[in-house]
């Protein structure tokens, strides 16, 4: 399964992915003098990538339920429970409808991504896979595919571990990185537009 690294960058990929979708994003727009945090999202893009690990809090359950981990937490019920906090949240702060929904959708597809990652990765440990569709199945899910590889988390501090995870994490970067920065140069270029836009509508005849 990814490592926490390789969930966090497709957290921020589906953070800025959702984004750019057309629409209410004016409260959003940072200016191209502004930081680079400013410009990356603030304090929501930092949301979603947190979102994107969530998903492994489950490990900390295991000394009591040796099968809680990529079960409840791993399916597309948790993803909607998420949506749907993340929405209430924001509809106590902003009064655009469309707006609330831009955040929904931005932290449940953070979220997801987690799903994704995992239902695409190698997995060598029995049950394979996640529950994905809990709670309408218990059943076990994953692609066979094998995109990102195996990690580990027991003696992590072991040569031989820190050699497989590094492994891992290089090639999660490899997939993922160039996403990224595509996604950052579009995103770049489209606020900027609507940065010039803002003006002209706040002058718009009456």
């Amino acid at each position: 399964m990814p490592t926490p690294i390789g969930h966090a960058l497709a957290g921020v990929a589906a953070a800025w992915a959702v984004d750019l979708v057309p629409g209410d994003r004016l409260s959003r727009i940072a200016h191209t003098s502004a930081s680079w945090y400013q410009r990356a999202g603030n304090g929501l893009t930092l949301i979603c990538t947190g979102l994107a690990v969530a998903p492994d809090v489950d490990l900390l359950l295991l000394p009591f339920y040796p099968q809680s981990h990529r079960t409840v937490t791993h399916s597309v019920g948790a993803a909607l429970v998420v949506g749907m906090l993340a929405g209430a949240v924001a509809a106590r702060t902003r009064r655009s409808a469309a707006g609330v929904a831009r955040v929904a959708m931005m932290c449940v597809t953070a979220y997801a991504t987690h799903l994704l990652l995992d239902w695409l990765g190698a997995d060598n440990y029995p049950p394979r896979g996640i529950q994905l569709l809990w709670p309408f199945s218990h059943a076990w899910f994953i692609s066979d595919l094998d995109l990102f590889p195996q990690t580990a988390r027991r003696q992590i501090f072991t040569a031989p571990i820190v050699r497989l995870n590094l492994v891992a994490i290089a090639q999660e970067s490899a997939i993922l990185l160039p996403i990224l920065v595509a996604l950052w140069l579009v995103r770049v270029k489209a606020l900027a537009g609507l940065a010039t836009e803002l003006p002209r509508s706040d002058h718009a005849p009456q």
